[in-house]
């Protein structure tokens, strides 16, 4: 009998010669192991404060009452003072005056922490990159080529990364604004109507003003108007020599000479 011949071997025989390998036996591949996601970072003590400064100036905008009694603290006339009643009050007799430093003490106080917070070298970056990038984008869009417009896009997700973070940092400067401004231009408000008439009552143009009388229709008082003229020049005059200051060390300190950074010449990562 040859071998083609020979019967074939029955299933009994076949388990009989070789079992068969059971479930638990058969190996399977091993998955590939992924990547450990990085942990989160913890969040900084500065970021809680810049989000309680942030969440106050709210609370405060929202609650008038909060928003006297907070701003009370700092001392509103001679038998209620405070802090900086204590410094630039004058017992409630030079209410410009006062005005006046408590604009440049609120505008001297943001400036800073703008300053402090934002990255002028990377916010140069990024508006430069943001204006070339678009133009690139356009061109890509205009040719209706699909590789051109997919490789752009990990330009596209860095860009809007650094962004982000250049708006985040804005953000922060603009908390400890937003509570400061709502602050002093309470203190203010309360100083002025806890002071006499007499002082009240100052001589403008010519011609006797009530601080605390409406600007024609507007629901707008003099001080209010008044002060506001006094915080917008200090707050332009203190972010730019801030930011001037801020770029001569930058440059001081990476040999970039005498002048100030721009973002052609400034190396580094973004």
């Amino acid at each position: 009998m040859s071998d083609d011949d020979a019967p074939l071997p029955s299933s009994s025989a076949t388990s009989a010669a070789a079992p068969l390998a059971t479930t638990a036996e058969v190996e399977t591949p091993a998955a590939p192991a992924r990547p450990a996601r990085p942990p989160p970072p913890p969040m900084k003590l500065s970021t809680m404060i810049y989000f309680m400064l942030g969440f106050l100036g709210l609370y405060m905008l929202i609650d008038a009452s909060a928003r006297n009694e907070i701003a009370s603290l700092l001392g509103t006339g001679p038998t209620t003072g405070g802090p900086l009643y204590w410094l630039i009050g004058f017992d409630s007799k030079y209410l410009l005056l006062t005005m006046a430093l408590a604009g440049a003490i609120e505008m001297l106080i943001t400036s800073l922490a703008y300053n402090y917070t934002t990255d002028w070298i990377k916010a140069a970056k990024v508006q430069k990159w943001s204006a070339a990038f678009r133009k690139v984008q356009m061109e890509a869009i205009r040719s209706g080529k699909k590789d051109r417009i997919a490789a752009l896009k990990p330009h596209q997700e860095r860009l809007t990364r650094l962004s982000s973070e250049v708006s985040i940092a804005q953000f922060k400067g603009m908390a400890i604004t937003y509570f400061l401004l709502i602050l002093i231009y309470t203190w203010v408000g309360l100083v002025i109507a806890g002071a006499a008439a007499t002082a009240q009552t100052i001589s403008l143009g010519g011609s006797s003003i009530d601080l605390m009388s409406h600007v024609g229709s507007l629901p707008i008082p003099y001080w209010f108007l008044i002060f506001s003229l006094y915080t917008v020049p200090f707050s332009l005059v203190f972010r730019r020599v801030l930011k001037h200051i801020w770029l001569r060390r930058y440059a001081a300190e990476h040999h970039l000479g005498p002048g100030a950074p721009t973002s052609d010449a400034v190396g580094g990562s973004a």
